[in-house]
Formats: structure tokens, sequence, C-alpha cells
């Protein structure tokens, strides 16, 4: 008896552990935070609006927010929004959609096609190229859209320059080929977007990734002891986790 006891009790503690796998690394001489999310046994959402439908915009708030019993286990802001913290194209929420699919270019970072849509759903999620989403939507549980595409079927974003010197800030995800593994990496160094698609396609080996973010990128790991402040963000990705 003693012994299931204590083989459930260690089950408990591996599964709390798990969510929250992030760790610092280093890749071509820049400094990274790699948070890893086990989509089978985590659960990973999106957060924007509170219950009085005011965006969250910060990690603290959604905290506060959780039933008791929770919190975040790790968050990271989920794209770019507009000046209300709106999100800038589509965007899924518990299955509810609140902002439609971009699928033409533009100026800025989310503009540079191909972009994409980062889709959760089932214990399982996918990067899709935003034309490809549009013409044969799955369903998404929860879903974001940005730009530009990291990794695309294993090659980096054809804009993309090796010497490029937009150095900056950058949070992305990327998804490995099961879908069961979803891979969030935040610079702790600026880097470009080579730079920053490299680390997902040959130092964590994965075939597709989406950038987030630039330079108010924020993360939250208090297995690390970090949350990121600064001026309120649009959405977040974060997993929820027993706060006992």
């Amino acid at each position: 008896m003693r012994a299931t006891l204590f083989a459930i009790l260690m089950s408990l503690a591996a599964s709390l552990a798990s969510a929250e796998t992030c760790r610092e690394d280093v890749f071509d001489g820049a400094d990274f935070t790699i948070c890893e999310v086990d989509l089978t046994q985590e659960t990973l959402r999106l957060f924007l609006r509170d219950a009085r439908g005011e965006v969250f915009g910060t990690f603290r708030r959604i905290d506060d927010a959780l039933p008791d019993g929770q919190r975040l286990g790790f968050a990271v802001n989920a794209g770019m929004f507009h000046e209300d913290r709106s999100p800038v194209g589509l965007y899924i929420e518990d299955g509810q959609q609140e902002q439609r699919i971009i699928t033409s270019d533009g100026p800025g970072n989310f503009g540079l096609l191909p972009n994409g849509v980062f889709c959760v759903n089932d214990h399982r999620a996918a990067i899709i190229e935003s034309r490809a989403f549009a013409a044969n939507p799955p369903v998404c549980r929860y879903a974001t859209q940005s730009g530009p595409m990291l990794v695309i079927d294993g090659a980096l974003h054809p804009r993309f320059i090796e010497n490029g010197s937009s150095l900056n800030i950058r949070n992305g995800v990327g998804v490995d080929r099961t879908g069961t593994r979803a891979v969030f990496a935040i610079s702790d160094d600026a880097v470009n977007f080579h730079h920053f698609g490299r680390l997902f396609r040959d130092h964590l080996g994965l075939p597709n990734a989406l950038y987030l973010d630039g330079r108010v990128s924020r993360l939250h790991v208090p297995a690390l002891g970090r949350s990121d402040f600064g001026f309120p963000v649009g959405p977040i990705l974060g997993t929820v986790v027993d706060a006992r």
C-alpha cells in the first residue's frame, strides 16, 4: 500500500514538474530561454479578456483570475496586437472566434508573407501557413495568427538574410512532427530573424515555427524565478497547472 501511494505521489510530482519544462540555453553565441509543453499531459490555452470583457494584459491579472487551486505554469505573449490590445489577425479562444484571418501581405513583420496560425485542439498543435489555413480551416479550440513564419516544412522563411541588421529581442513557437510537443523560445539577446529561425530548425529540430513578437516579448516562468513586466500586452499563451 505504501509503495503504491509513493508511486502515485511521485507520478503527480513528475506531472506538475513537467508543466514547467523551461531552461536557459545558448545557440550561436546568443542566450535564449526555451519552454517545452507536452500537449498530451499539459493544458495550454490562450487568454485575452477577463469576465468583464477587459483585456488581461499581464500575467499577474491572469493568475489572479484563475480558479482557486490553479496558476499559470508558464506563459508568453501570443502575437501582435493593436493599440487597444486586440489581436492582429485570427484569434480563437475556447472555440470562439474574435478576429478573422488575414491573408493579404502588408507592412511590418505580420505582413511579411508567408505568415501562419498556431492552432491547438485535442492535445495536439499545428503551425499552418495562413492561406492554407483559410482555404481549408481545421478545428481549433485555440488559435492565434502571427508572422512571419520562421520555419516552413524544414526551410527558413525565404526573406530572411543571414547577416540581417535588424536585431531585436524575439519570441516564437515551434511544433514537432507529431504535433504533441510545442516549443516556445524567447531570445535574451537581440538577434535577427535568420538567427532566430535557425534556433528552431537547427538547434531544436522543429519542422515548423512561427514568430510571435519582438521588442514587447514577455515570459513568465515561476520555476526560473522570472516574470517579465512592462506595459500591458494583447493575447497571452500559457499553461494552467495545479497550484498546490
